[in-house]
């Protein structure tokens, strides 16, 4: 069986397919790579366009994630101005975090390299619009309440908002599978478990961002996602935001979900993604990319 290697960087299932191979080297063929430091921790940023008339916009991807996970919206929401995506600290291509004392914020250390390297990126207190997906959402909340200086937040299937799941397939362990096909057939499993609704979405683009993003990552996200907190870093940002979840998204009830956090502050725009799932920006791309450019713009 393959296993993650101790680095990261030489991950690269040879299996893979071809054609998502190449779609996935074509996007990132637009982007310029920056590797920044802090406190020891080297964080990989990609930047999509170089329009400066409009705040840089800063995405973070989801658990078990990278910056793949905005593959199919990097070229749509750098149209006009800057895309910044990482693969956060413990992910992909970054370093991963030194180990935390058990009583410590396990967020804290990840959020503290975020802003650290995005700062020599951007330049300290520079205002940015800031979005996120899953771990990502509560990540990019409360990255934006202690940073500061954010124009505008939108968050996708947001982890942290401390309500029930509605999972009714139960994920697999694949690091568990006893050799590379029962692996793949695992981490596909878990695909249509968790992220995407519709079985015609589960295409080989998709599978081979999971499976390359799944053995590059060293973070525990869940219990983080888990642990709430989203609630009280969007009171504390009192930014504009636009809270979005896919229809069929297993991690919540999006409809009374979306509508309570409405309820809960001024200046936020709920929307439910027909179709959709978990992963919305992927499945459904255009409607997603829209909405995130008409918000943002």
């Amino acid at each position: 069986m393959s296993s993650l290697p101790s680095d990261p960087f030489s991950w690269s299932p040879a299996d893979a397919d071809p054609q998502a191979r190449a779609q996935i080297a074509r996007i990132e063929g637009l982007a310029a790579v920056f590797d920044r430091e802090h406190a020891g921790v080297r964080v990989r940023w990609r930047r999509f366009g170089t329009d400066t008339r409009r705040p840089p916009l800063v995405l973070l991807h989801g658990g078990h994630g990278s910056w793949m996970h905005w593959l199919r919206n990097a070229e749509a929401l750098s149209e006009g101005r800057t895309l910044w995506l990482p693969d956060m600290p413990g992910f992909n291509e970054s370093d991963a975090l030194p180990r935390s004392a058990p009583a410590e914020d396990p967020l804290q250390p990840l959020l503290a390299a975020l802003g650290g390297t995005l700062d020599q990126l951007v330049g300290t207190g520079t205002v940015i619009d800031l979005g996120g997906f899953s771990f990502g959402g509560l990540t990019a909340a409360r990255f934006g309440a202690g940073r500061g200086a954010v124009r505008r937040l939108a968050l996708i299937g947001s982890g942290g908002h401390g309500t029930l799941r509605r999972m009714t397939v139960q994920m697999v362990n694949w690091r568990a599978a006893p050799d590379r096909d029962a692996e793949r057939a695992a981490l596909r499993h878990n695909l249509a478990a968790l992220m995407l609704h519709d079985a015609s979405a589960i295409d080989e683009l998709a599978f081979v961002i999971h499976d390359i993003s799944c053995h590059g990552t060293r973070f525990r996200s869940k219990e983080v996602s888990q642990s709430g907190g989203l609630q009280q870093a969007l009171a504390t940002m009192g930014v504009p935001t636009l809270l979005l979840w896919g229809e069929f998204d297993v991690t919540a009830d999006p409809r009374p979900l979306v509508a309570r956090l409405v309820a809960e502050g001024p200046e936020r725009e709920g929307v439910v993604i027909d179709g959709a799932g978990h992963w919305a920006q992927y499945e459904r791309a255009d409607e997603v990319n829209t909405r995130l450019v008409r918000f943002f713009g």
